[in-house]
């Protein structure tokens, strides 16, 4: 259980969001309030348990603490929603498919002896506090983030926290990961899930040893991002920190993260800012298809765990286990498709005698129909991949010599991080920092680029009048 230390940090992260915006601008104020609170705050089982209210985790308080302390200090005109009709139809969708959720999940359901409640009101309230606290971050980072200034920083600060958190994870590569347990007093997952290749995999104080590798690998892009496009970074000491976060990435152990890398970089090194987007936008659509291609049977799983038997065998065994866990899922969700079965584990198949969860839902896309329903997934997905959609069709329509050049990049680490819900729900408060930034950022190149379709023409009526 976690112990005293893990509740104080969580009771005074609202104090340490306060100092931070009142010594820093807004946008880097929000990143660091939030980057470091995911980063080093304890994750559940600690955290603060209301009435009528989801767990006020690492994952909400940040982001609440800092929705409230915008919306005092700059007004609400300052957390509009998107202008875009289909995100605003997305967000609302988002934010009160539990209230669908629920009326179609009244009645309770049995395995045997073993029963689970049906949904009623309040779980309706509590799941849609959960959504609104969940998109928070989107909807600050679109208005405070939506510049390149800001974006820039959001790079930096990637680097940097990526530096800084590679220390801990040397130290539990060659202790094992202990450092959650040492200093919150217990441990966050499975250790036997943290010994890999006859050694460790750091977890620090995250979720699981993927998502550390995870976000050490998008600081890693961060660091080549800035070396490439930065004109006051374009040096050999910045080249030299990238690298050393790929080496920090290799040495964590994880093929699906250390894949993302070797797939990303070169776009990232070697395309036009152009082709990034169209290739991010490339790889959110077939996160969006997959389980349509799953449902389907056209992912070719057999030649996928013949190519990852012939690498390790143990990482085919698990491949397959995974295949084979989203299938049963995927099953138990199409008898719900619309809405899902809602909270309290009812998107899984119990044990009819103890009651023990039998599967095991690792990807967040199967998580997610599993407990909202097709609605709740496209909401969720589609959220995630609108923004680079609309900066492809900025790009597209103004010209991608007039796009920032941090722009591309992070539609790059955006559309990765979509391709890894696939196998993992690496779905952070960071992601949802990123699809806000670039949603606001394609928002206002569209505005622009209206403004000089008006100058221009007005430009023209002036000119046949005289």
């Amino acid at each position: 259980m976690p112990n005293p230390l893990a509740y104080l940090m969580l009771a005074l992260w609202p104090v340490v969001t306060i100092a931070l915006f009142r010594r820093l601008p807004a946008d880097r104020a929000l990143i660091l309030s939030l980057m470091l609170g995911y980063l080093f705050l304890p994750e559940p089982p600690a955290a603060f348990d209301l009435p009528l209210m989801p767990p006020m985790s690492k994952h909400t308080i940040p982001a609440l603490a800092a929705f409230m302390i915008c919306l005092v200090k700059f007004g609400p005109q300052g957390l509009l929603i998107p202008q875009s009709r289909l995100a605003r139809v997305l967000l609302g969708v988002f934010i009160f498919i539990p209230i669908l959720t629920t009326l179609t999940n009244t009645e309770p359901v049995f395995y045997g002896q073993v029963g689970l409640p049906g949904l009623g009101i309040k779980d309706a309230i509590a799941l849609m506090l959960q959504q609104a606290m969940l998109v928070m971050p989107f909807l600050m980072a679109r208005q405070y983030l939506a510049d390149g200034g800001s974006q820039r920083y959001f790079l930096v600060a990637l680097m940097v926290c990526g530096l800084i958190y590679s220390l801990p994870m040397l130290v539990e590569l060659r202790l094992s990961p202990q450092l959650n347990n040492w200093i919150y007093g217990y441990y966050q997952h499975s250790f036997a899930q943290s010994v890999r290749g006859g050694g460790y995999r750091p977890v620090v104080f995250l979720y699981h040893g993927l998502w550390v590798s995870f976000f050490i690998m998008t600081a890693a892009i961060a660091a080549f991002a800035l070396w490439r496009q930065d004109s006051r970074l374009n040096t050999l000491r910045t080249l030299l920190c990238a690298l050393y976060l790929l080496l920090v990435l290799v040495a964590s152990k994880s093929l699906g993260a250390l894949l993302l890398a070797s797939a990303a970089l070169p776009c990232l090194l070697f395309l036009s800012r152009q082709m990034q987007i169209r290739i991010a936008l490339l790889l959110g659509l077939l996160a969006i298809a997959y389980p349509v291609m799953k449902g389907a049977n056209i992912i070719p799983e057999d030649r996928i765990l013949a190519a990852a038997a012939s690498f390790d065998e143990d990482r085919a065994r698990s491949l397959e286990f995974r295949f084979g866990q989203e299938r049963i899922l995927l099953d138990r969700a199409t008898e719900k498709p619309v809405s899902g079965w809602g909270s309290w584990g009812r998107n899984h198949i119990l044990d009819p005698v103890s009651g023990v969860i039998l599967t095991v839902a690792d990807g967040r896309w199967v998580i997610i129909i599993g407990v909202y329903g097709w609605i709740g997934f496209l909401a969720e997905f589609g959220l995630l991949v609108l923004p680079i959609f609309l900066l492809w069709r900025e790009s597209r329509n103004g010209g991608a010599d007039h796009i920032s050049p941090f722009i591309a990049p992070l539609s790059l680490m955006l559309a990765v991080n979509v391709a890894d819900l696939i196998p993992n729900a690496t779905l952070t408060p960071l992601t949802w920092l990123l699809a806000g930034a670039l949603t606001g950022y394609a928002e206002r190149m569209k505005s622009m680029r209206r403004l000089a379709r008006t100058t221009s023409r007005r430009k023209l009526e002036w000119q046949s009048i005289l």
